[in-house]
């Protein structure tokens, strides 16, 4: 009993906060949301969500481009799919920018590198369908990439994890919508 009351900060299986790290937060004004929690991950979830954030920017040109390039008989409704499909992902860029922003870190907006951060590739496709099968490719690749970063960020950063499960949501929505418009 004498040695856990000697130790200032509390063993981890108890449920007392750790006063040292409160104090802490009082600290560093300039560092806003990020106090001792973040620990030393910070920097690593930034280049993570910077990475996504080129990944959604380059998902938003390649869906873009379908949009006002798509033509045919069947074309109308898928366009209009495209350019949904373009601001749901220009709206995950913005909350990523955003996060990015509140740990303390520069969302890289650069286009001169935008395709060697993305995770997904940008296509000029012609053929509907082949356009369809390139952002199915694209949203899987994506999927697969939030389900791998909310792993590796866990319980490091319950704020960011969210944000990236609320992402990964719509990107499974996108997937199936064109799963089904590949067989159409």
């Amino acid at each position: 009993m004498k040695t856990q009351q000697m130790n200032k900060t509390p063993p981890s299986d108890t449920l007392e906060l750790d006063q040292q790290r409160i104090d802490a937060a009082g600290r560093s004004l300039e560092d806003g949301a990020v106090t001792p929690s973040y620990g030393p991950h910070r920097d690593a979830i930034v280049k993570l969500l910077n990475d996504a954030l080129a990944t959604e920017l380059v998902c938003v040109l390649r869906y873009k481009r379908h949009h006002f390039t798509a033509d045919g008989i069947s074309a109308s409704q898928i366009k209009e799919e495209f350019l949904v499909h373009a601001n749901q992902e220009a709206a995950h860029a913005d909350k990523l920018a955003e996060r990015i922003v509140q740990l303390g870190g520069e969302p890289n907006f650069a286009p001169d590198s935008l395709l060697a951060r993305s995770h997904a590739q940008y296509d000029e496709s012609k053929d509907i369908q082949a356009m369809v099968r390139s952002n199915l490719v694209a949203e899987r690749i994506a999927v697969e990439a939030y389900h791998q970063m909310i792993q590796l960020i866990g319980d490091k950063d319950t704020t960011t994890r969210r944000i990236l499960e609320s992402i990964l949501a719509e990107e499974e929505e996108h997937a199936d919508e064109l799963k089904d418009w590949l067989h159409q």
